[in-house]
């Protein structure tokens, strides 16, 4: 199976939703999942690094309830990466073993730290300030003989360099995120030999932006000092959390490494990885569900104004923030798809794409090249399975959308509600 959905599969899709009266007429907008993706990225994961190794999904990403569910129990080998209680929550609630989770969060307050340690949920602290947290922390839970079942690690910042995209970078000389390797190497080294129960090291180089090479090198740093500190205490540090950060093709001329890519240039730059020495974390999010999905959205009206051509729809900022705010460095894919679900055909007219919000900036596409879109027709946006509806935004205190899974089975495709149009009274109890 592709990585990508092809257009002519993403229009059979939304022609079978529409035949099985799945889209209602007060369904302007609408998310389609493929679950059988998801899975086969998953497998990819599974595949592609040691045994054991988990991967901790960045909850973040997608927080779907239906398809966290799908998630936990796909492999043992799946978790999940959280960074805040309700996310924690998600989680667990998903069937997610406390030994799968990770916290990871640059704000930890002691009370969520204390109820991450009562958990046993695995953690990353941030910082030395937060490490000292923790031991106070530790110290009364062993008062009460209480003995925390999760590792703990330490997040540092490789220092490798920027990646293309600057806001999604973590690993040039400042971030942060993490204690910088090169100003503190000592210190890290040194709070290792502190605290006994501290065995894992953490270090994320970006998402996005960031070249193969970048996170090679990113782990390549995490394996090196790993090592120093096991020169000086024996066996000390134990897990080895590698973070995400693969990027994920939005554009098929500028394609990304697949997992299975990454997996093979780790191998060469990190042999260390596959010596059984260490446990192995990574926390993958956008390489695993961002080119699963498809957005479709009706176009309410055409305007020609200017010289421009300008499709109304209904998903715009709220759906694509960073697409809308900062165009320059985020992309999808936009397809013009008839009222009955077939790609539209027809000379290409370069049209403008505008969503519902009352601001100028909200426009997800621009100029791009269609064939003439009319009212009732569909527009659609490829690759939105990750970082999209996680950050739906409240202006205008509009309905999310709808949101399917799909799935095939004997050759059939079979739909599932993940989430369904929220409705206005649950839009009011959001600001209530």
């Amino acid at each position: 199976m592709d990585t990508r959905i092809a257009p002519q599969e993403l229009a059979r899709t939304l022609q079978s939703a529409l035949v099985q009266g799945l889209i209602g007429s007060q369904d302007t907008g609408l998310i389609v999942y493929d679950l059988d993706r998801l899975r086969a990225r998953l497998r990819e994961a599974c595949q592609a690094f040691p045994e054991g190794t988990l991967h901790a999904l960045a909850v973040k990403a997608n927080p779907l309830p239906k398809v966290l569910l799908l998630l936990a129990a796909v492999d043992p080998c799946i978790g999940a990466e959280v960074a805040s209680l309700p996310e924690l929550e998600l989680a667990l609630r998903a069937g997610f073993e406390p030994r799968r989770i990770l916290f990871d969060s640059p704000a930890k307050t002691g009370a969520e730290l204390r109820l991450a340690l009562e958990r046993g949920v695995n953690l990353n602290a941030d910082g030395f300030q937060e490490l000292e947290r923790i031991h106070d922390l530790l110290a009364g839970l062993a008062r009460q003989g209480v003995s925390p079942a999760g590792s703990i690690g330490l997040r540092v910042n490789p220092q490798v360099g920027a990646g293309a995209i600057a806001a999604t970078s973590v690993a040039g000389h400042y971030s942060k995120f993490g204690v910088p390797v090169a100003e503190f190497r000592a210190e890290i080294i040194a709070a290792f030999g502190r605290h006994p129960w501290l065995t894992g090291l953490h270090a994320h180089v970006g998402s996005q932006g960031c070249s193969l090479e970048q996170l090679c090198a990113g782990a390549r740093t995490l394996v090196d000092l790993a090592e120093e500190i096991n020169d000086r205490s024996p066996g000390r540090v134990r897990l080895l959390d590698i973070g995400g950060g693969l990027p994920a093709t939005y554009d098929a001329a500028d394609p990304k490494p697949s997992i299975s890519d990454y997996g093979v240039a780790l191998r060469q730059s990190c042999p260390e990885l596959w010596s059984g020495r260490y446990g192995l974390v990574t926390e993958f999010g956008r390489a695993v569900h961002a080119n699963a999905a498809f957005a479709a959205s009706r176009v309410e009206y055409v305007k020609v104004q200017s010289g421009v051509v300008t499709a109304v729809t209904h998903l715009g900022a709220d759906l694509f923030l960073r697409k809308c705010y900062n165009p320059g460095d985020w992309h999808h894919d936009v397809l013009g798809v008839a009222a009955d679900g077939r790609l539209k055909a027809g000379q290409a007219v370069a049209q403008t794409i505008a969503g519902p919000l009352c601001f100028q900036g909200d426009l997800p596409a621009r100029d791009v090249p269609l064939p003439l879109l009319e009212q009732g027709d569909w527009v659609c946006f490829r690759d939105v399975g990750a970082y999209t509806l996680s950050m739906w935004s409240r202006y205008n205190s509009r309905q999310m959308p709808l949101v399917l899974g799909l799935s095939r089975k004997g050759g059939q495709l079979r739909f599932t509600v993940l989430r369904p149009r929220e409705t206005v009274e649950q839009v009011l109890r959001f600001w209530d």
